[in-house]
């Protein structure tokens, strides 16, 4: 069944459309997968081959549609088959990092565009998806960097986008680091997390642990979700800086035409 647009809607709101996009969009979040089996691996590890080879043939590498046209990824388009497939014949977790999130491309915006933000520092991307923001650290100039999400696909995924723009695969945890002692980063940034309450009230938390004991420089993007604009963190914000979004950014994330860059000062 082809997907009409209202799958795009999960941008504000879930929706009851088909599709295996509808199906990322709507689901649960992060606490629907599998923690017990979220394991920390190198980055070697992530190239089993049958998955590459599927993730080749189902996704596109484009650059275009987003805020940073020096980044190349592998998505899901339009010109994908699973983007018009219905949602329970995609065969493995909700593919999130299929998707450029309008909170990751101002993020990876921000740092390409003032690379003294992370020349030199460790840099943790905290729900790094398709690795957007963590490869913008690494073009410029992080001496270390950590990609973090649960999903072990997102992790191949992240892989092949750093050989797309010729660099070396960085480390990639897909444990819940939520539930791990911290490490200490000058940088953490993180995009379009705030989509879920509970989820939303444990990053907050643990962010203002990290804050408080490393002194960690947090750095948050989002495009403006009720979910982010009704919480408590609001009182803890500065504004960096805003983007207008690219028109088929727009299209893909109903009802949202910008993205912002937060400071987080608790």
């Amino acid at each position: 069944m082809a997907l009409n647009p209202g799958w795009r809607t999960f941008a504000l709101f879930p929706t009851n459309q088909c599709g295996v996009f509808l199906k990322a969009m709507r689901s649960s979040g992060l606490s629907s997968y599998p923690w017990s089996h979220c394991l920390w691996r190198g980055t070697g590890s992530f190239l089993d081959p049958e998955m590459k080879a599927f993730l080749e043939e189902n996704t596109e590498v484009t650059s275009s549609g987003s805020l940073t046209p020096e980044i190349r990824l592998r998505l899901l388009t339009p010109r994908c088959k699973f983007w018009w497939e219905r949602a329970d014949l995609w065969p493995h977790s909700d593919p999130y990092w299929a998707i450029y999130w309008p909170g990751g491309q101002a993020l990876s915006r921000y740092l390409l565009d003032n690379p003294d933000i992370v020349r030199g520092k460790s840099v943790l991307d905290l729900g790094s998806g398709c690795g957007a923001t963590a490869i913008a650290a690494k073009m410029s100039g992080a001496s270390r960097i950590l990609a973090n999400d649960i999903d072990p696909i997102a992790g191949m995924a992240i892989t092949l986008n750093c050989e797309l723009n010729q660099l070396n695969p960085f480390p990639i945890l897909t444990k819940n680091i939520l539930d791990l002692e911290q490490d200490k980063w000058d940088l953490i940034v993180l995009g379009d997390m705030f989509y879920d309450e509970d989820l939303a009230d444990s990053l907050h938390r643990w962010l203002k642990d990290c804050f408080w004991t490393h002194r960690t420089q947090v750095l948050i993007g989002d495009p403006g979700r009720p979910q982010f604009r009704g919480h408590s963190i609001q009182h803890q914000l500065h504004k960096v800086v805003e983007y207008s979004l690219p028109e088929p950014t727009r299209q893909e994330n109903n009802g949202l035409t910008t993205s912002t860059v937060w400071d987080f000062q608790p």
